[in-house]
């Protein structure tokens, strides 16, 4: 028996999948008849039907789907046997790039991203900001080797190192409210009042808004930074990280008006990066090292719950 080949399989496991030989030559990028061919070759080789034809649709017979289920465990390791040898085959990279999101502690990630890039002079650092969906954005269209912020963790092209967890407060400057702080404000309330949200630096996916009181009048700011200038001056009201305004808090300066309506919001801050494409020894390394740090970046996240 000649040994089958990795495009027929590619070419069975897409017939099955899109329930056709046109549908899954347009998939492959091939002709129908390459597909058919391929198809045909299979099941001389293995002296067995896969498809039934006999519907509108092909489906695959009992034997059929049992080696479409084989086939697709043996592709996914070919996928993954490529991707290491391209990895393998990288050098040095001229550069990376890495995306902070509105969420992280920027000094201690800059300090440890100045830490390691001082040990490869030759791969120049390219670190863009971006908030709310703009770091995912950025990492979907291959313009980043890896972000710093929340991602979402059921997308399977992703994988991750969990950091921490960061607090999100609501507050507001002391005199801000015209009634007493309670545990029972209601977005009702706050409508009347400015509230400040984070502008979404994504270009090309649809914006999103994250903790915003529909209908309320908004100022739209670059960054959190921007953003506690604008509330500590009584000019509005909104969410901060908790380990931006400890200080703040304790003094009095600020003041939270969590409770009841507006409890707070916890997100999961993540280094992410894509899984589906080759990552060179350069990124490997920092990503191990991001990976070694991460109790110590825990440890300052949660020193500031506390």
């Amino acid at each position: 028996m000649n040994r089958f080949t990795l495009h027929e399989l590619y070419c069975f496991v897409a017939v099955v999948e899109e329930g056709g030989f046109q549908a899954a030559a347009t998939v492959l990028n091939r002709s129908h008849a390459a597909v058919f061919a391929a198809l045909a070759k299979l099941e001389r080789q293995f002296g067995i039907a896969l498809l039934d034809r006999s519907g509108y649709r092909v489906c695959p017979t009992e034997a059929g789907l049992s080696l479409y289920r084989r086939a697709q465990s043996l592709l996914r390791e070919a996928e993954a046997l490529s991707l290491h040898a391209r990895q393998m085959a990288m050098g040095e990279e001229t550069e990376l790039n890495i995306v902070i999101g509105d969420l992280c502690p920027r000094s201690k990630i800059l300090g440890l991203l100045s830490r390691f890039f001082a040990d490869f002079p030759n791969t120049r650092l390219q670190l863009h900001y971006e908030a709310v969906t703009g770091p995912w954005e950025r990492l979907q269209k291959g313009e980043a080797d890896l972000i710093l912020h929340r991602i979402d963790k059921s997308d399977l092209q992703l994988e991750w190192i969990d950091i921490g967890t960061v607090s999100l407060v609501p507050v507001v400057a002391p005199g801000f409210l015209p009634f007493p702080i309670t545990d029972a404000i209601t977005p009702e309330q706050m409508r009347e009042l400015t509230q400040c949200v984070l502008r979404d630096t994504a270009q090309h996916t649809e914006p999103r808004s994250y903790y915003v009181v529909g209908g309320t009048f908004q100022c739209n700011v670059a960054d959190h930074e921007m953003k506690k200038d604008f509330i500590l001056q009584g000019m509005a009201w909104g969410h901060l990280p908790r380990f931006m305004i400890e200080e703040e808090l304790r003094d009095g300066r600020l003041l939270s008006i969590a409770g009841r309506h507006f409890p707070g919001i916890t997100e999961e801050l993540v280094v992410g990066r894509r899984r589906d494409r080759p990552h060179g020894p350069v990124a490997e390394r920092l990503w191990e090292e991001l990976e070694a740090q991460t109790p110590m970046m825990s440890l300052v996240l949660s020193s500031h719950e506390t």
